[in-house]
């Protein structure tokens, strides 16, 4: 257990990334996007000392929340393992409608601060980027610079599409990416989209 100096100087820590906008929210720097065709693996199929064909691909986290919710706790714990793929997606932390503000803003607030911190130590990192009712887009697109490449997912999303695209077309007008991946089909309207991952070429691992 951490004394409370300790947790003092882990926060101080914590908060030492640049950070964006009123909310302080670290900021995930642009970078160039990889060569060669973009695949990804699920962070819940990842592996210690995984095969040569799963780490060529991108680590996203598209998943249930409580499945990588340790990437930010125990933020040391992972990186022996993450640092094996050729890039990462930050966390897809959840913003639900029926979560209060605080809550949605902390889940902003950790998945920059994971790609804030996983840059810091040498990786390339592309933040995903997900939103809920209007209220939320005063963050949700906090600590991202403009013209980045940015990572969305449309597959569990059928059913709200006018809720979705009003978000996607703030970001479009927020960041401006110069690319974005999207894992599931994207949306006829959605021209601005370059990169499309199929959502169940994403599941497949080599074991």
């Amino acid at each position: 257990m951490k004394s409370g100096k300790e947790f003092r100087n882990e926060e101080v820590w914590r908060a030492s990334f640049p950070c964006d906008g009123r909310w302080g929210i670290s900021r995930v720097k642009k970078q160039e996007l990889v060569e060669g065709p973009i695949e990804l693996v699920s962070y819940a199929d990842t592996r210690t000392r995984d095969l040569d064909v799963n780490t060529r691909k991108g680590v996203h986290f598209f998943i249930d929340d409580p499945r990588f919710e340790g990437v930010y706790r125990n933020y040391e714990r992972p990186m022996a393992k993450l640092s094996q793929y050729r890039f990462l997606l930050t966390p897809d932390n959840s913003i639900y409608a029926d979560m209060k503000p605080w809550r949605q803003l902390r889940s902003v607030g950790e998945s920059r601060w994971c790609g804030a911190y996983w840059q810091s130590r040498g990786l390339t990192v592309y933040p995903t980027v997900s939103w809920g009712l209007p209220q939320t887009y005063e963050f949700c697109f906090s600590g991202i610079e403009r013209h980045s490449t940015v990572a969305i997912a449309t597959y569990a999303c059928r059913a709200g599409k006018r809720l979705y695209l009003s978000g996607y077309r703030e970001m479009i007008r927020v960041l401006d990416p110069d690319h974005i991946i999207c894992l599931g089909e994207p949306f006829p309207e959605m021209r601005e989209v370059d990169i499309v991952v199929n959502e169940h070429s994403a599941r497949r691992t080599v074991r």
